[in-house]
């Protein structure tokens, strides 16, 4: 099978080295919006390099997108009119009206396209969901998710990230939808400006808490940080009426507890998400595989990413306008 990756940058070739351990890839070109980019990429990890014109002139079996997020959807649509498989990083497109047009483009063609959720292939997560259908932790009553970063992201990345709630929480509402199977009717989120002030100057915030309601009653609280000092912190709580899962609870979660003579967790803490979520990332492309070679359907359609973006847009409004916000009150 030939694949081709769209990016040439860290997340692009990241990628091209999970492929390349794929059985049944033979063929893997690399291609940027900037050929000199593509040619030294491919370089550097043994690959062939074309321009994106050429790399969807090769009839390829499948499509990787790892290009800026303002060419997500140009490239999804000439991917899917083309009849190619398709494997975007999210976002969608820039913002939620491009996003909705570009689904609804999507849903037009009888063409495979998953998104970049890594979070469904992690192997907790994927156990708590396995532990909730299964009954082990009886009703659901109450969850937490939190995502919280060790350090802030570059100044210059934040104005055009879509602030906290769509650039970060957004893996947060993509894996309880699919922890829970249930959808989110309403939100109250909050924010604080504690770092640095490039945050605030964008709209944004960097420390985040919010309250979620599911359409079966269940309570979600959500936390978030920019500024973690103790490591990256991703978990997930699901306390029932038998029992409970703790995702992320591992010998690496950076927590430390104050009661006497209790040394766990006894290894550093996760220092990124690239680390945390190494084993997610390449079984997500190994899904893919499959999913080109249409022998699965795609486990994270673009209609699942809508979902979760209508969420962090409920959230960002619910904390422009300090009210809770229903979520029929941004869909379109």
């Amino acid at each position: 099978m030939r694949f081709v990756v769209l990016g040439a940058g860290r997340i692009g070739l990241s990628h091209v080295g999970t492929l390349k351990a794929q059985a049944g890839v033979t063929d893997l070109l690399i291609a940027d919006l900037d050929p000199a980019r593509a040619a030294a990429a491919a370089a550097s990890v043994g690959s062939e390099s074309a321009t994106i014109d050429e790399a969807f002139g090769s009839k390829p079996d499948g499509i990787v997108i790892a290009a800026p997020t303002s060419a997500h959807a140009e490239l999804m649509v000439r991917a899917v009119r083309a009849g190619i498989p398709t494997f975007c990083e999210k976002p969608l497109a820039e913002n939620l009206a491009s996003s909705i047009l570009l689904v609804h483009e999507v849903e037009r063609h009888d063409v495979p396209v998953q998104i970049g959720f890594q979070r469904r292939f992690d192997a907790g997560y994927t156990e708590a969901k396995h532990a909730l259908q299964n009954g082990d932790i009886g009703e659901l009553r109450r969850m937490h998710v939190l995502t919280c970063d060790p350090t802030p992201p570059p100044a210059e990345y934040i104005p055009n990230s879509g602030g906290i709630y769509r650039d970060c929480h957004i893996h947060d509402f993509d894996i309880l939808r699919w922890v829970t199977g249930r959808e989110v009717a309403t939100v109250f989120a909050t924010g604080a400006n504690r770092g640095a002030s490039f945050f605030a100057d964008a709209g944004d915030v960097d420390e985040s808490a919010a309250l979620l309601t599911l359409d079966d009653g269940t309570l979600v609280t959500v936390q978030g940080s920019r500024y973690n000092g103790a490591g990256y912190d991703v978990r997930m709580e699901l306390a029932g009426s038998l029992g409970n899962r703790s995702v992320g609870l591992d010998q690496r979660v950076p927590l430390t507890s104050a009661e006497p003579g209790v040394s766990f967790p006894s290894d550093s803490a996760w220092p990124n998400f690239q680390e945390r979520f190494a084993p997610a990332y390449a079984a997500e492309l190994a899904r893919f595989v499959t999913v080109a070679a249409g022998e699965t359907a795609s486990p994270c359609t673009p209609r699942d990413a809508l979902e979760a973006l209508y969420i962090a847009e409920a959230a960002e409004l619910s904390r422009a306008e300090g009210r809770p916000v229903r979520l029929d009150e941004v869909k379109r």
